[in-house]
């Protein structure tokens, strides 16, 4: 298994923040569970486009391990598991929001493109 060569050095809570919802995955499935609410592992992965069922199941372990999110298993054949936020990922939501918004408006002035609305955000860009 890989060894980082250097210990996991957070030197501010920023750090830490992006470590738990930064890259391009976590803060899509987090918005995902938010929207949603509960989901199955072949819900999730029909609701993500382009990522590979290694680095879903990755994702979703390493955002189990921070308590992001919880995995409850079901005892039936065949085994089900639901994903759904904790109270700690339910207090990302608001922040990832105003990313969105943030993003939103500073994508419109660097981009000739205009996003549309998130699907995953309760905000609106084109209202602006």
């Amino acid at each position: 298994m890989y060894k980082p060569k250097l210990e996991k050095d957070i030197r501010c809570p920023l750090e830490y923040g992006l470590r738990i919802f930064g890259g391009k995955w976590k803060s899509r499935i987090i918005c995902l569970l938010a929207e949603k609410e509960v989901l199955r592992y072949s819900s999730l992965r029909k609701e993500m486009t382009n990522i590979t069922d290694a680095v879903l199941a990755a994702t979703l372990k390493e955002l189990t391990e921070d308590g992001i999110i919880q995995r409850r298993q079901f005892d039936e054949i065949p085994p089900r598991v639901e994903y759904c936020l904790s109270d700690k990922g339910i207090s990302v939501v608001p922040i990832l929001q105003s990313i969105c918004r943030w993003s939103g408006a500073y994508h419109r002035e660097d981009s000739e493109n205009i996003l549309s609305q998130c699907q995953k955000c309760d905000y609106n860009f084109k209202a602006e």
